[in-house]
């Protein structure tokens, strides 16, 4: 539910992120969150499914995750956040307990494609907003991680598309896929799974 709680984080989510931007500080010290419309664009992915799990490969401070657990929350379902940085990850701590949804949305601090090789779960919804460079084998690794019938969302394929067009080329000419770019805020593709 996007309730006071969920709302208030994502608000001050919003104000920190525009500030650090205003300030000019290098993307590594920002938070890197997914636009607004992004978040809630995910938002209506996961909300509508029932016991519907979610990985998402970036978490950084908790915005997209709090979009995510918000929305699975309504008819069951978990999300799964992996982040690198220790001081991301305190954060992304922080703004998920504070949204109230620790009980939807879990953490798993460390290197993503160490955590993706020991990782078991399968999952309905993957959201890739990881390091640009790397999405082509942190999909690899998490497309053994869904069934048919998953999707697969990346982010930022238009606004890196000097990086991420050979990403979504790949997969819109993969027959196990049927896949799309969304232009929406930095671009997304979407690739839902079909065997």
């Amino acid at each position: 539910m996007l309730d006071e709680l969920v709302l208030g984080v994502l608000e001050r989510l919003q104000r920190e992120d525009a500030e650090e931007r205003e300030r000019g500080l290098p993307p590594m010290e920002r938070s890197r969150q997914v636009a607004a419309t992004t978040g809630r664009f995910l938002f209506s992915l996961v909300a509508p499914q029932t016991d519907c799990e979610v990985l998402e490969i970036g978490g950084s401070r908790g915005y997209s995750s709090v979009w995510l657990g918000a929305g699975v929350r309504y008819l069951g379902g978990r999300v799964l956040s992996l982040e690198q940085d220790p001081a991301k990850a305190a954060s992304w701590r922080q703004n998920v307990s504070e949204a109230g949804l620790a009980d939807w949305v879990d953490l798993e601090e460390g290197d993503a494609f160490a955590t993706l090789e020991k990782l078991e779960d399968v999952f309905d919804v993957v959201f890739l907003d990881a390091e640009k460079d790397d999405y082509e084998a942190l999909f690899a690794l998490a497309r053994r991680r869904v069934e048919p019938g998953a999707l697969i969302i990346a982010d930022n394929v238009i606004s890196h598309a000097e990086t991420l067009g050979a990403y979504s080329a790949a997969r819109q000419a993969d027959s196990t896929l049927v896949s799309v770019t969304v232009p929406l805020d930095r671009g997304l593709e979407l690739s839902t799974v079909l065997r």
